[in-house]
């Protein structure tokens, strides 16, 4: 650097040399958590075909922990562009699952981009058309999957997904979702997908949402993650009551005690594993408190979250930048 460079960046102060222009902080979400195989895994994506082996070794690792190998394929269906030449990798190993797969995940993505996140009365009938021609072929390759591979939770965590889009009766999403939690039980995922199937917007109910969430909580181990469970109904159905942020609802006596209940079973209990996409259930949580007023609460869950925003559920507040409403309340509640 010359003497005039180093003049030009820096001013004299009384207490001394201090830097006048600084780079400016840049805050994005991180689609991979931190992940290194997942980072790994979306970089080969990108660069196509000839990097399928990277992705199928990981995934192959993983097939044994249904959790781990949906939290993997729910990283990479994310990336655009292998719905492009999947096919051609399942054509060139015909007994193999993984391609089938990772390409059923990927269709499922693919038919909510189509889809998009407004509310049903403004998605066009093109919109509509596209993206459930895009889950009839999801559920194709899931359906082929789920026979040759039956042991593996993966294909039947995302025909629950399928079923909600393709509004399947009730009995079959009920049975999607127990054909989920027998090959891995305490599903984290797969019991959030459920909610959102009880939840008013997709033809459930409050009622229906607020038990279900109540009961896996209960049902489960102290320190479980299901505990988020709780927190996300409540969000839904502040969200569908106009998703206010000044609105009364989340500071009610029994939402806060119930939200308060949960978060000491789960993200604020000493046996909660911060693995795979933890920073979802802190986001939730944290999201909940601070709209319910409570930075007490919300304080902590932020200062441990640090910049690990993720899409949902601040996507509430900013479908297009998702970010930005969790930077203004991280700050809101002093953290």
């Amino acid at each position: 650097m010359s003497w005039w460079t180093s003049r030009l960046l820096h001013v004299r102060r009384a207490e001394g040399e201090t830097f006048l222009f600084r780079r400016k902080k840049t805050y994005a979400i991180d689609p991979a958590f931190g992940d290194a195989r997942l980072v790994a895994m979306r970089t080969a994506a990108k660069e196509g075909i000839g990097q399928w082996p990277v992705i199928r070794g990981h995934l192959a690792a993983a097939v044994g922990d249904g959790e781990d190998l949906t939290f993997l394929l729910d990283g990479l269906a994310t990336v655009s562009g292998p719905e492009r030449w999947l096919g051609e990798a399942a054509a060139a190993a015909p007994d193999d699952a993984l391609p089938l797969l990772a390409s059923g995940a990927r269709h499922v993505e693919w038919a909510w981009h189509a889809r998009t996140g407004l509310a049903a009365e403004y998605v066009s009938d093109e919109q509509w058309k596209l993206f459930r021609a895009r889950l009839t072929t999801a559920e194709e390759l899931l359906l082929d999957v789920a026979e040759r591979e039956p042991e593996w939770a993966a294909p039947w965590y995302y025909l629950q997904i399928c079923g909600r889009g393709l509004q399947v009766a009730d009995d079959v999403a009920e049975s999607r979702f127990a054909a989920t939690l027998r090959r891995s039980p305490g599903h984290t995922a797969a019991h959030r997908q459920h909610l959102q199937q009880l939840s008013a917007k997709w033809g459930g109910s409050h009622e229906r949402m607020h038990a279900f969430a109540r009961e896996a909580m209960l049902g489960a181990r102290a320190g479980s993650p299901l505990g988020q469970l709780v927190a996300q109904a409540h969000l839904e159905e502040w969200l569908d009551q106009g998703g206010d942020p000044e609105s009364p609802y989340l500071s009610g006596t029994e939402v806060l005690a119930a939200l308060n209940q949960a978060a000491a079973r789960s993200v604020y209990h000493a046996d909660f594993v911060r693995r795979l996409d933890w920073p979802r259930a802190f986001n939730t949580f944290a999201m909940a408190f601070a709209l319910a007023g409570d930075d007490r609460l919300a304080r902590p869950l932020f200062r441990v979250l640090g910049d690990r925003a993720t899409e949902l559920p601040w996507a509430y507040l900013d479908g297009q930048s998702p970010m930005v409403p969790f930077l203004a309340w991280r700050g809101r509640v002093g953290a």
